[in-house]
Formats: structure tokens, sequence, C-alpha cells
């Protein structure tokens, strides 16, 4: 198989990981285009299952409120992200390292304050692109395509600045085996324009 320079970490890309970058990079080409209605951009650190992860992303509200009760209500947006794991146990190896690049997106639901201040919760459910298989101390994902799951509590000060922990799990919903999941507990800083 042809070989192609990694842009991220100097370590080479198979041809069937050149396209899926490529696919990467179209989709945020076209997320460019619709930056105006990007509501808050967000940047997040993590880590697990020998594991590190830094992710950037972008929201857009839903400006929907249900179940609206006692100054409370429950809300929701689309997460759009672009992450890149750091693994320093590929294939089982301590110190043999792999970096993958992530893109996702996934909808959110929150419950929050009807002023959107101050704490809240919320879980989400998404789809996540691996640019290659996952294979770390003896955890592997046997598809790119993943599930990604999270819980998470957070406070949104009045300057819009939203500081939230969650934990993730990445999953292919057993569509193919092995699927070992991977867990990343993950500290998020968002802010809201």
């Amino acid at each position: 198989m042809k070989k192609w320079p990694c842009l991220w970490n100097g370590t080479v890309m198979t041809r069937n990981n050149k396209w899926t970058m490529f696919a990467l990079i179209s989709l945020l080409t076209c997320m460019t285009e619709a930056a105006n209605a990007f509501d808050s951009a967000s940047i997040e650190v993590g880590a697990g299952d020998h594991t590190k992860l830094v992710r950037a992303g972008a929201q857009w509200n839903w400006e929907k409120q249900w179940w609206q009760s006692n100054g409370t209500h429950i809300s929701g947006y689309w997460d759009a992200t672009f992450a890149q794991w750091r693994n320093n146990h590929h294939q089982n190896v301590p110190g043999n390292s792999q970096t993958i690049a992530v893109l996702g997106i996934t909808p959110v639901f929150r419950a929050q304050r009807d002023n959107q201040k101050g704490l809240y919760a919320e879980a989400g459910i998404g789809a996540h692109l691996l640019s290659e298989l996952y294979d770390n101390a003896g955890r592997k994902l046997s598809t790119r395509f993943q599930f990604g799951d999270h819980v998470g509590v957070g406070y949104v000060f009045e300057n819009n600045l939203d500081l939230g922990i969650k934990i993730q799990h990445f999953s292919n919903g057993s569509i193919k085996k092995p699927n070992s999941g991977v867990d990343f507990a993950v500290i998020r800083i968002r802010h809201r324009f």
C-alpha cells in the first residue's frame, strides 16, 4: 500500500487514510460556510484508557425550550468537533504511540435555567469518524465509525463562559467485533457569542 506523509505527527498515512483526511478537510471547509450560524466555540482536553484527547468544537443552539417549569427547561444544541487522540500503548506496546484524528457531530440535550446561566446537566449521543482504527492498551475498535455518548455537568457564568466536565464513551454499538470501547474524562471551556 502506498504511504503518504502525515500532517500532524510525522508518521506515515496509508492511501485509505489519505481519503479519510480529504473527507474530513472537505467537511471542515464546508462548515466554515456555516460559521455565521455558530453560537459558541469550545476547547476540550481529556484522558482515559492510556489515551489523551484534545478537541475543538463549534455549537449551534436549537432555540427550543421543552418542559419549562420553575425557571428551568430542557434545551439543546448541535456540537460539531474535530479532535486528536494520542495513544501511548499502540498495539499493546508501552511507549508505542498512535495519533488519530476524529471528526464528530452530536445532538446534545441540556437541562438549564431559563436565563441559560448557572448550573446545568447535559447528555448527548453522536456520530464520529476516526482517521484510523483504534488499537491501544489491549482495547480495539474494529470500525472507524463510532458512536460517542456523554453525560456532563457545568456552570455558565454571567460573561457566557461555560466550564464543564463530562464522561464520554466511544463504541461502534457492536456493529463489528472487537468493540472494547474507549472512555474519557473531559474538561471543556466554551464561550457563547
